[in-house]
């Protein structure tokens, strides 16, 4: 009994531990599957949440050009009757599978316009993690505050959405953050970055958001150095701080980043710095450093980046070889040195990179010939090695490369003829071989139609009139450059171009008239038509206005056409036709153009008067060139506020009258030239208050008067180049006045720059327009014409006027100037010392006036000194002794009978030596057409106050007699120079 008893208590204990398990494999089996199955429904003020956010937008399909937009949030749809909502279902949303709170969010590309807030529903969405609003159009919001409602954020992605503002403080709260995508957010209109973030801010961001893997900040205005702690976001894979406006050094440490795969910090100029040695592995793919101030060499430890696709270094500071381990990179797939400071060398380390699909090698001081090596690169499309010194021939491998789309090979040293197997590339757009030594004769109708834009100008092509036989298969360019091609008539195959954007026949021996069918080529594409220096004489169509309705180039220059300028059409940007023999009035319809930047008629035949609406052509006008005509009249009067106006000239005319005060107006004015017309007015002391004048000619006038000294604040802060020579200025010059505060006193540059205007042009792929200034400057009757002026050019002359007093102590502050001329003049004293602060100049021209004393011996340090000139004055003492003093004649010294040493006859310490006699053609000249006689016993001196005076000789030593002579021939040729400039005036 008592053992059945105990047996029995035994199997109910076993039977309630099996009973125990069991529940427990019930409740583990319940709780798995709980955790497997999806709420039915997400919770309802989330789902009323993301309602009213999609209300709050508007959806604009129109506006987005996104690949793959559509409106996500069109599947967003409040409960009809009893159906629940389920918005874990919704496209873009995401929800937790075990509380069914929303927890991701992804409306990227979704075609949503409208502006979001602070109050904005989405932030009522707390457990969200990841939040993605990229490619969308908030018109312009600021990033909201309320941002940091939404702690759990681990990825945020706000690219390419149109935000604007300053990037909220709040976002470095956001401490869980993985990933931050802010870039992008730009103007549509110009283009430029619409957000900003503090220096302070960038740096709580980078201290607080410690988790960062992915950190893209490309287009926000940051405007300062890269903070060094960004080094200490250790988990960092990928940064990207494309054009930020930092500066400063790039802190180097960040380049050891462990797990840092990809790096771009391009177009931030002012942003310097250095590779580092890697020695060690490094998982960096991408390293892109364009447009910045990094430099040094590059280490030859680069090799060592076996993992990289992507090398952009184009248009940094980069200097030495171009290592040869870069052979070593094998999987690179896009490579872009060009535009750096390489030493050069030749493409030996090319062709192991077999998957390199873009090139780019230009202006790397490249030379040698291009190897067949490069016949490995079999997944080409982009290849350009344009600007270095490459030569031999082109190598007809690369029409093996039949992937290509684009060669470049422009200012090399190439010679030979172009192979035909480039012909065969059956996917080729782009062929430019402009600037090198190519030769033979080129069909272009053998080209694939595929090749839209064609560079062959420059080199000793002959571009034959090929045998058109079916039109379709033509190229259908959009680029076509064909200039000194020897071509001598207009190619045929053009009248079949309607989609020309680009048309260049500059420098070839085109002649006659345009052919009247060229009117009807490209009519609705053609924006730049350059047919300058040719031998055209007509433009071949009965009507003036041409028909090219989208032209907004058009440069005829240096040809024969004769004939009134065309009207052209109402997009006309640079008008061009200087250089030509047209005549007759400017048309009135000119007016109507609100369009041009620059205009330049100059060296025609054209007369009449300038329209008055010149003065208002265009708020963009910029050049406004008229120079070398027949034009009479006056000045246009008004000139607006607006202007953008930087040279002006209307040199070489018959304008008369005043110089207009509304010139004031043109605060961007860098060239006023008026030279040889016949303007009457005083000097136009309000011009010292244009800020960035730099050049003022004014020679040959009648401008008059002395030139005051204003009380006001106008001083020319940038004038380089005065000329007013040949006028009827008198009193003293007042160079203080003129140039104090100016860049004249120091203007050195490292490289040379000229004075020009420029400008974008609003077609694809066109290069900035350059429009250099020019000037012509006279001196001792010899004009020299300037069609480039070099920036650090500075030039005084103020010759042949009726200046007067002691020349100006001030003007030796102007030490950067080069050319200084104050001969003709009245200028009385002693020539000061301080002329040899001016350590650049290269001319100085003080003959002709009243200077006495010696010659400063610290002339002789002018070691640029190439011309000079004392003659006539009342000089005395020895010419100073030095290297450029020995190459100077006796012409540089005539008329200064006290004047010994030198190249002159007259020895000093020697009073036997024969004295100085002037040329017997200067005497003659002198007095021809005066009623002065004058032999070796009597000299007849008429002055001003008509007082006749007789100077007995005969009874003096012969040895004073002569240098008394001389004093009075001296004093004579300057008084009759005096009085016959006087009867000019």
């Amino acid at each position: 009994m008592g053992f059945l008893s105990r047996q029995c208590l035994s199997n109910v204990g076993l039977l309630s531990k099996i009973l125990v398990l069991l529940l427990f494999c019930v409740f583990v089996a319940s709780s798995l599957s709980s955790r497997q199955q999806k709420p039915s429904t997400c919770h309802d003020e989330e789902s009323t949440a993301l309602l009213q956010f999609k209300q709050s937008f508007v959806i604009n399909i129109s506006d987005f050009g996104f690949d793959g937009s559509y409106p996500k949030v069109s599947s967003w749809k409040a409960a009809e009757g009893d159906q629940n909502i389920n918005c874990c279902s919704w496209d873009g949303v995401e929800c937790d599978e075990e509380t069914g709170h929303v927890i991701g969010l992804d409306v990227s590309s979704s075609c949503l316009y409208g502006s979001i807030n602070s109050s904005s529903s989405l932030f009522h969405l707390v457990h969200l993690r990841r939040l993605n609003l990229a490619e969308n159009n908030f018109n312009y919001s600021q990033i909201p505050t309320t941002i940091r409602n939404l702690p759990r954020l681990r990825y945020l992605n706000l690219s390419s959405s149109r935000f604007s503002g300053q990037v909220p403080s709040e976002i470095s709260q956001l401490s869980k953050l993985s990933s931050l995508d802010l870039s992008g957010n730009l103007d549509t209109l110009s283009n430029e970055g619409l957000l900003k973030l503090k220096a302070s801010n960038l740096a709580n961001l980078v201290q607080n958001l410690t988790s960062l893997e992915k950190l893209h900040l490309t287009n926000i205005n940051i405007s300062s150095t890269i903070p060094d702690s960004l080094a200490n976001l250790s988990f960092l894979s990928s940064l990207a701080l494309r054009n930020c406006d930092l500066y400063g050094e790039f802190p180097i440490r960040i380049f050891k980043l462990q797990y840092l795969a990809f790096l771009s910090v391009r177009f931030n100029q002012e942003l310097s710095g250095y590779l580092p040695d890697f020695n060690g592995s490094s998982p960096l793919t991408s390293l892109i450093l364009r447009e910045t101030n990094f430099s040094r060499n590059l280490p030859s430890s680069i090799g060592n980046l076996e993992e990289l696709t992507q090398l952009d270094l184009r248009e940094c500071k980069f200097s030495g070889p171009i290592p040869a381990s870069l052979a070593n990179l094998t999987q690179l797939s896009y490579l872009s040195l060009g535009m750096n400071d390489f030493v050069g060398g030749s493409l030996s380390w090319l062709g192991k990179q077999t998957k390199l699909t873009l090139l780019n090698l230009d202006s790397s001081n490249l030379s040698g010939f291009i190897l067949s090596s490069l016949g490995n690169l079999t997944q080409l499309t982009h290849l350009s090695l344009k600007d270095n010194q490459l030569s031999g021939p082109i190598p007809s491998l690369l029409g093996n490369l039949s992937r290509l789309t684009d060669i470049g090979l422009d200012i090399n040293s190439l010679n030979s003829s172009i192979p035909e197997s480039l012909f065969n590339l059956m996917d080729l757009v782009e062929l430019t071989l402009a600037a090198n030594y190519l030769h033979g004769k080129l069909d272009i109708c053998k080209l694939q139609s595929s090749i839209a834009m064609l560079q062959l100008g420059e080199n000793k092509l002959e571009v034959s009139q090929c045998n058109i036989t079916n039109t379709t298969l033509l190229p259908k360019f959009k680029f076509l450059g064909l200039s000194y091609c020897n071509i001598k008539e207009f190619p045929d195959f053009l009248r079949h171009q309607q989609s020309l954007t680009w048309l260049d026949l500059f420098a070839n021996k085109l002649h006659g008239q345009i052919p009247k069918w060229m009117w009807n080529t490209s009519t609705q594409s053609l924006k730049l038509l350059d047919l300058r220096d040719n031998f055209l004489s007509r433009f071949g169509h009965p009507n003036v206005v041409l028909p090219w309705v989208n032209l907004q180039v058009l440069v005829v220059s240096d040809n024969l056409l004769d004939g009134s300028p065309p009207i052209p059409p109402q997009n006309i940007i640079h008008y061009q036709l200087h250089g030509n023999k047209l005549t007759g009035k400017l048309s009135p319809l000119m007016c109507n153009i609100s369009t041009f930047e620059y205009f330049d008629l100059s060296n025609n035949m054209l007369s009449g008067t300038i329209p008055p609406c010149l003065g208002n052509f265009s708020d963009d006008l910029q050049v406004l060139n008229l120079r070398n005509n027949s034009f009479h009249g006056i000045l246009p009067q008004t000139y607006s506020k607006t202007s953008s106006m930087e040279m002006l000239d209307v040199s070489y005319n018959q304008l008369h009258g005043k110089i207009p005060s509304s010139l004031v107006n043109c605060v961007m004015l860098e060239s006023l030239v008026l030279s040889v017309n016949k303007f009457s007015d005083v000097f136009p002391f309000w011009l010292g208050s244009l800020p960035k004048l730099k050049l003022l000619a004014m020679h040959h006038n009648e401008f008059y008067g002395v030139i005051e000294n204003t009380k006001e604040n106008l001083h020319f802060p940038e004038l380089r180049i005065l000329d007013l020579s040949y006028n009827h200025f008198s009193g003293e010059f007042p160079s203080k006045y003129i140039f104090s505060g100016n860049a004249m006193r120091g203007i050195v540059l490292s490289q040379p720059t000229y004075m020009m205007a420029s400008s974008v042009l609003n077609i694809p792929r066109a290069p900035t327009f350059e429009y250099n200034f020019e000037v012509t400057i006279s001196n001792k009757g010899v004009e020299r014409y300037y069609s480039r002026i070099q920036d650090d050019l500075a030039v005084i002359d103020i010759s042949s006027n009726n200046f007067q007093g002691k020349i100006p102590e001030f003007i030796g502050n102007l030490k950067g100037i080069r050319f200084l001329n104050i001969s003709n003049n009245i200028f009385n004293g002693s020539i000061p010392s301080f002329l040899e602060n001016l350590t650049l100049l290269e001319a100085l021209d003080l003959s002709q006036n009243q200077l006495s004393g010696e010659i400063p011996q610290q002339l002789a340090q002018l070691t640029y000194l190439a011309n000079f000139n004392v003659s006539y004055n009342n000089l005395t003492g020895s010419v100073p002794q030095g290297p450029q003093f020995h190459t100077f004649d006796s012409t540089s010294f005539e008329g200064n009978p006290g004047l010994c040493g030198g190249p002159l006859p007259k020895k000093c310490g020697n009073s036997n030596a024969p004295a100085q006699l002037p040329p017997s053609s200067s005497i003659e000249e002198a007095v021809s057409g005066f009623a002065f006689e004058f032999d070796l016993k009597f000299v007849l001196a008429g002055f001003g106050s008509g007082l006749l005076v007789g100077v007995v000789l005969a009874d003096v030593a012969i040895t004073r007699r002569r240098e008394l002579f001389l004093e009075i021939v001296g004093m004579l040729i300057r008084l009759m120079k005096r009085i016959k400039r006087q009867r000019r005036y």
